[in-house]
């Protein structure tokens, strides 16, 4: 058979063709399948999560900061357990990131505290000495994008089965149900800040960018 096929081109070709797009749809196949798609100990993010996830993307973060620990003793000493697949099942889209000018981000609210957060990002150099990362002052008085993250997790929960509103998964509700429980996540974030303009924004129903930003890096474990 074989040698008949070297003599015949196009149905070796042919022949080629459907053996590697018969293997292809065999591996493809089962990452449809929800038990493919394991889950390890992570919640979809809430719609202040989003919010702040946004604002990283907006601002460039995963530029500079990868979210993927490699199983290299190098890098659990200093990042903590490597990173599996199933902690990304809510992460779209993942911010893997293709270099490191700072550190590994994944499991950043493991080890950094809302007041941490709050200084560097006010101001990184007198937190970390030596530390070339830009300052970020807009993210105090620039709002939260709440209405889009809220679009975000509806789309993900109708299009991806993203399971919202499920026992003890977060809440999304109606907008106004998830206007109402982002500003009282806020308020929990802000309380732990030192910054009074911003906390007299949350106290006044508005949610800055800063305050997005932190409860999604707090979430990152």
């Amino acid at each position: 058979m074989f040698h008949w096929l070297e003599q015949r081109p196009f149905f070796f070709a042919v022949m080629l063709f459907l053996t590697v797009a018969f293997a292809g749809f065999v591996e493809a196949i089962p990452d449809f399948a929800k038990a493919s798609q394991p889950v390890v100990g992570k919640k979809p993010f809430t719609v202040l999560q989003l919010a702040g996830k946004q604002v990283y993307i907006k601002d460039s973060c995963n530029a500079c900061h990868s979210q993927l620990i490699r199983p290299f003793k190098a890098e659990t000493d200093r990042y903590g357990m490597y990173s599996l697949s199933g902690e990304y099942a809510y992460d779209r889209p993942f911010v893997w990131g293709s270099k490191r000018t700072g550190p590994d981000l994944h499991r950043v609210g493991n080890y950094r505290t809302t007041e941490w957060h709050e200084n560097h990002m006010m101001d990184p150099a007198a937190v970390v000495p030596g530390s070339i990362m830009p300052k970020y002052p807009h993210m105090f008085t620039n709002l939260a994008d709440i209405a889009t993250a809220y679009a975000n997790a509806n789309t993900q929960k109708a299009v991806f089965g993203v399971p919202y509103d499920k026992k003890g998964m977060p809440k999304l509700g109606t907008w106004k149900e998830a206007k109402a429980q982002a500003l009282a996540d806020a308020k929990k974030i802000a309380s732990e800040m030192k910054n009074q303009q911003v906390k007299d924004m949350v106290a006044a129903g508005k949610i800055p960018e800063i305050v997005a930003l932190i409860a999604y890096l707090n979430s990152l474990k």
